[in-house]
């Protein structure tokens, strides 16, 4: 059981715990939540004894194995494997021991404790790990010098996972994993036996893999049991709750004083004055409610829209060395207002498809036609690291805008959240959601009819992420997503494609059955020991028939295709008509609710009831409304279905 007892600690000045406890029973999965900046990471180093507190003190079961990942990233010749392998430094002892020991008693005793550790299975045991966070198992093999710095932290998650701690802490592990390597870890942490707390901005890994929250908030730990959607809904109720008994608080307090102001000079009421005094001094006062509001992200629309497609590819490929394509076979159309998800493991080639969309990249074969009037904008989280480190925002905007005035320039900052407080502070000095958010507003600062967005949530905390699904889900554009976040693929992407095999195809089921399709593969994987060897045998047993191709012309298919595009697209007309209906009628049972909220209809009864007919007619209007949207949206989607 971890125990963390009143405990306070300052950095360079700022208090971030003040006077906070909490207990973390043994085994238990928590995640730790918090805005940025609040000291999750912090509250970490307290644990691990890097950081000492000022006031109070954690205590961790003594004996206890605690295990983090590596600042950092492994290097040098050790292959992979023998780098994850090594993380058990009891395992690694034993082993060399056992090589020189000549004492028979000892010999003995080395054998059974390898064998209480599972050590003959271990080499298995990393490789699953390994395969687990997307290495095969010739990259298994390679020297770790062999991988980029984001591939290396992946080693060093796989490490730590392999030791196998009492207590194993996580800051942020799925920021250099793909999609694939996200799902793999949450279905790994929630079997771990032992006790995890993991820092994460990442809802879905929050809600499947643990089962407790840690809340840091105004300098306070908090622990709710459950999930992050428990947690949120617990927390949003007792909110709710404090609000009102702060009103009821509030109202008593000043009915007392107002008693005491009243009576207190009057003799036959001076008794009962004191005594109001005295209830007013034993009166505990409830903390207000303070709600850190998140910035809005805000996408501006295009222009005008274009028609569709916008984007046609034709037997495309792309390639960076002549003659060794990286996607082949390219036949995809985009529509103006899609919301299309890339899926596939890194390094299948989705940033290069990216890349190939944008204009970054000439296709070596085949065609890709682009409106002449499309405009797209490209975001990438190497391209922070591009930011001038020494300019600010406004220095940013004002190259954007040559010609307006420092008025025009400071709005202009301030309508993306860099107001007088952040619009002169030097891009160095930003936190990396700060960051990401300035490079969105560059991006999208021409009102693109694309916005590529690859993985554009590493930088940003929770609340920052729901903005950003808004910002996304009201953008009259079309987007083309790429990111290991599922709630916020779920929440946006009507489309997903699959990158795989060296080619780009659309995805016929949904999240959850990719998801599932991975955790099988995985979960195969590991019960054979070995992934190469299985898709090895996969491979060789495989036959030119067993993947049989459509015998059809490519140019007819599109012609049939095009042709059914246009058959139901009255039907996905009358869709998107009956949802801006729906919308029409809401805006009129606001405006209703807001004159029936004017103090000075107070008195007037017979308006009232005037308003409050009106508004239940106006509801019935909305009701009629959906069940027409309904209708329509079933006979498009059966349309689409036959498609």
């Amino acid at each position: 059981m971890l125990q963390i007892n009143e405990l306070s600690f300052r950095m360079e000045g700022r208090l971030l715990f003040d006077k906070t406890s909490a207990t973390i029973p043994d085994g238990h999965k928590v995640g730790l939540v918090g805005r940025n900046g609040a000291g999750k990471s912090t509250l970490f180093k307290l644990f691990t004894g890097e950081l000492q507190s000022e006031g109070g003190s954690v205590s961790i079961p003594k004996n206890a194995r605690m295990g983090m990942v590596a600042q950092e990233a492994p290097a040098g010749p050790t292959s992979l494997i023998d780098t994850v392998l090594a993380a058990d430094k009891e395992r690694a002892s034993l082993l060399v021991e056992a090589e020189t020991a000549t004492d028979p008693h000892r010999i003995a005793d080395i054998q059974t404790r390898l064998a209480d550790i599972g050590a003959h299975a271990a080499p298995s045991r990393a490789a699953a790990i390994l395969s687990g966070l997307g290495f095969d198992e010739e990259a298994q093999n390679q020297p770790c010098s062999a991988f980029s710095g984001g591939w290396r932290m992946r080693v060093a998650l796989a490490a730590v996972l392999f030791s196998q701690p009492d207590l194993l802490l996580l800051d942020e592990p799925t920021n250099y994993l793909d999609l694939e390597g996200t799902i793999w870890l949450e279905d790994y942490l929630r079997t771990y036996p032992y006790t995890v707390i993991l820092i994460s901005h990442d809802r879905d890994l929050l809600n499947k893999a643990v089962n407790g929250i840690l809340h840091l908030d105004q300098l306070k730990l908090t622990y709710y049991t459950g999930n992050y959607d428990r947690f949120e809904r617990t927390r949003r109720e007792k909110l709710l709750l404090q609000m009102s008994a702060k009103k009821k608080q509030d109202d008593a307090r000043r009915h007392m004083e107002d008693f005491v102001e009243r009576f207190r000079a009057k003799a036959s009421k001076a008794r009962q004055a004191q005594s109001r005094l005295k209830m007013l001094e034993r009166m505990q006062p409830i903390s207000a409610v303070i709600e850190d509001r998140v910035i809005p992200f805000r996408f501006p629309a295009p222009d005008t829209p274009l028609a569709s497609p916008i984007i046609r590819l034709e037997h495309a490929s792309v390639a960076y060395d002549e003659g060794k394509p990286i996607l082949h076979d390219l036949d995809l159309r985009i529509d103006h207002d899609d919301r299309i998800a890339l899926l596939g493991a890194n390094g299948n080639g989705k940033s290069t498809f990216a890349k190939l969309i944008s204009d970054r990249l000439a296709p070596s074969a085949g065609e890709i036609f682009r409106s002449k009037k499309l405009r797209i904008a490209y975001f990438a989280q190497h391209q922070l690291d591009e930011l001038n480190k020494g300019e600010s925002p406004y220095d940013h905007f004002r190259e954007l805008m040559p010609d307006a005035t420092v008025a025009q320039v400071r709005a202009r900052a301030g309508s993306y959240g860099f107001g007088a407080d952040k619009a002169d502070t030097k891009v160095e000095k930003l936190s990396g959601g700060e960051k990401a958010r300035l490079l969105f507003a560059l991006a999208t600062y021409t009102k693109p009819h694309v916005i590529i967005l690859d993985e554009p949530t590493n930088h940003l905390d929770i609340d920052s992420r729901e903005a950003l699904m808004h910002a996304i889900n009201e953008y009259e554009g079309c987007i083309i997503l790429i990111s290991h976040d599922q709630h916020l693929l779920e929440a946006c992407a009507d489309r997903l494609w699959l990158v795989a095999d060296g080619t780009v195809q659309p995805y016929e089921g949904d999240l959850n059955d990719y998801r599932k399709w991975l955790l099988d593969r995985a979960r195969g994987e590991r019960a054979a020991a070995s992934a190469a060897a299985a898709l090895a045998l996969s491979d060789e047993d495989e036959t030119p028939a067993a993947k049989p191709k459509p015998n059809i012309d490519r140019k007819e298919a599109r012609r049939l295709a095009a042709r059914r595009r246009e058959e139901i697209a009255p039907l996905k007309r009358a869709a998107e008509a009956a949802e801006k209906e729906i919308e029409r009628h809401r805006q009129a049972v606001t405006a209703l609710d807001a004159k029936l909220a004017d103090p000075k209809l107070f008195g007037n009864a017979d308006e009232v009831t005037k308003l409050q007919k009106q508004r239940a007619e106006a509801l019935k209007t909305v009701t009629r409304a959906e069940e027409k949207w309904l209708v329509a949206c079933e006979v498009y989607e059966a349309a689409k279905v036959e498609e």
